[in-house]
């Protein structure tokens, strides 16, 4: 896999290069957006990590121009800005993800796991799991070739559990993503209801899994 990091601090950007030199990913680094746009047109990256402010412009904008150019590959955005308009205005930019500085490695590392383990299963238009079969570009869901009847919630609670497969996902990280609000996020007994309601639709009870205190997971 090779990541590209965009970071001006030299002493983080050199850190997180050996960080994930050692967790063996091939890594390339820019101190400036000119800099970073330049190895982006002569390679194509796995992963891109980009820092918000940078000393020739924001990492927004560049953000923005790669997806207009229609560049699929997924981009971390982190920043020490923490207001919740600030994550809002990064994730309707284009970024796949967004962390706050400061943040520990442990949480980069699975960050990047699972926007990898995402992006391979995007890949993937069909995915079957036991006797289900998963087809992301129509959504559609079939249980021993038989359709199952899910609602657009219940389809992307199950493809939010698939995209990070043997990640535990709590209740308010699940009702974040589909409540598409960062000031008014759903109840976690509306979580556990959605939940409830997947399980016997597709009759899977061991298929999704309860971590009791924490949410939930897919293991596979």
């Amino acid at each position: 896999m090779h990541l590209l990091i965009i970071d001006d601090n030299e002493e983080l950007l050199y850190a997180l290069q050996q960080l994930l030199i050692d967790a063996h990913y091939h890594v390339d680094i820019a101190k400036t957006l000119g800099e970073g746009d330049e190895c982006i047109t002569q390679k194509k990256y796995d992963l891109i990590l980009l820092d918000w402010m940078l000393p020739d412009g924001s990492g927004i904008d560049l953000l923005i121009q790669l997806r207009k150019e229609k560049m699929r590959t997924p981009i971390l955005l982190f920043s020490s800005k923490k207001e919740v308009e600030d994550k809002v205005e990064a994730l309707d930019g284009g970024a796949d993800d967004y962390l706050e500085k400061p943040f520990s490695n442990i949480e980069l590392l699975a960050r990047i796991r699972a926007l990898l383990r995402r992006e391979s299963v995007q890949k993937q238009t069909l995915l079957e799991i036991g006797n289900l079969s998963i087809d992301f570009s129509s959504r559609s869901v079939l249980i021993d070739n038989t359709p199952a009847k899910l609602s657009a919630k219940e389809f992307e609670l199950l493809e939010l559990l698939i995209l990070n497969a043997n990640t535990v996902l709590t209740r308010y990280q699940i009702s974040e993503h589909l409540s598409r609000d960062f000031d008014h996020v759903s109840a976690s007994n509306i979580v556990d209801a959605h939940i409830k309601n997947l399980r016997k639709k597709l009759n899977a009870d061991e298929l999704i899994q309860t971590v009791r205190g924490v949410g939930y997971m897919i293991a596979q």
